[in-house]
């Protein structure tokens, strides 16, 4: 599908636009765009890759002259650009609105405008009964694209999005800082050994993307299954991996603007999803606002519905997690440093 196609990755730099760089980037895919604000982390994966299929956009989702430019002549996009820090979406909210949003508004705008083909849009399990600015917006995000999506059909934009859980290794996730503890001899700051959070790899995120682009239909929800893990079981695994089982454990208590678990789909939404094996698809409500059920009728089947969340999906043990963490490419040097692997 993506044999000579042109495939931009706004929000390139982070931690998902490097995992479709090793994953396409030495195929015959013709060319990978790279759209982002930060020149300094742009001029570093210029250096790292150093390949001519690869092009870089200096430009802000905010601004949607830098946007035409960048979408001219592509393909395909993954919609990756956000801000994604809980505390400083809390702290600055009309940022996030600014970004996760209207940004998002923007890119749609400008790739169907450019015929586009196909467009995921990236969010996450925050946006499922959120309760801080960041899962609010990302909800926003998801509003927005399913609306977009109803005045267009595949046949010119596909417009479809990706709802992932806890990104194992990503840049500022739980598991860098707890091993950077440890190699500090500091104690492990755990806000809740009973608090769950699903586990995918970055290769998993991609794997998910990809699923959406070959087989979504422009409105949809695509889900992966993925398995989950304690946060007391995910210390403890970490601890005895490195050799330090009694390294101390801080229990700081859950903190502000987080849940006990995460959920990657409603009730509403498990009663209309379709299970795709490793996946679910939540295809799009089509009809306009001029329909009775909007108003006056309910779903008796809602009610009975359960959410589909980190504390009833499948959970993790020690030896489980110790494989998924052993194949985290993220963290091979700090394993190295450690002995783990060599």
């Amino acid at each position: 599908m993506f044999k000579n196609k042109i495939l931009l990755i706004t929000g390139g730099t982070g931690s998902f636009g490097n995992a479709v760089l090793r994953r396409f980037l030495n195929t015959d895919i013709k060319e990978i765009r790279i759209f982002s604000r930060d020149e300094k982390k742009q001029d570093d994966m210029r250096k790292q890759y150093n390949n001519e299929k690869l092009k870089f956009y200096l430009g802000d989702v905010r601004d949607v002259n830098s946007i035409v430019d960048a979408m001219r002549g592509v393909d395909y996009v993954f919609h990756a650009a956000a801000l994604k820090q809980v505390p400083s979406c809390e702290f600055y909210p009309m940022q996030a609105v600014e970004t996760n949003i209207v940004g998002t508004e923007n890119v749609l705008n400008v790739a169907i405008n450019a015929n586009v083909k196909k467009v995921i849009v990236l969010s996450t399990d925050k946006a499922v009964y959120p309760i801080n600015a960041m899962g609010v917006s990302k909800a926003m995000m998801e509003r927005v694209a399913v609306a977009k999506s109803r005045n267009i059909d595949d046949n010119q934009t596909m417009i479809a999005c990706t709802r992932y859980g806890n990104v194992m290794a990503s840049r500022g996730s739980v598991i860098p800082l707890f091993l950077g503890q440890i190699k500090d001899g500091k104690p492990l700051t755990i806000t809740d050994p009973n608090m769950t959070r699903f586990m995918m790899s970055l290769d998993d995120a991609v794997e998910l993307v990809l699923f959406a682009f070959e087989n979504g239909k422009t409105g949809d929800i695509f889900v992966q299954k993925a398995p989950a893990a304690t946060v007391g079981v995910l210390a403890d695994t970490l601890k005895n991996m490195v050799g330090k089982p009694e390294h101390k454990v801080n229990v700081i208590g859950t903190r502000h603007s987080e849940k006990l678990y995460e959920t990657l789909l409603t009730r509403e939404e498990m009663v209309h999803a379709i299970d795709m094996d490793e996946y679910y698809r939540i295809p799009a409500d089509t009809r306009d606002l001029n329909y009775d059920k909007f108003f006056n009728d309910g779903e008796e089947i809602i009610t009975q519905a359960h959410e589909y969340h980190s504390h009833n999906t499948t959970q993790l043990n020690e030896e489980k997690l110790i494989e998924m963490l052993l194949n985290l490419r993220e963290i091979q040097s700090e394993l190295k440093e450690f002995g783990i692997i060599k």
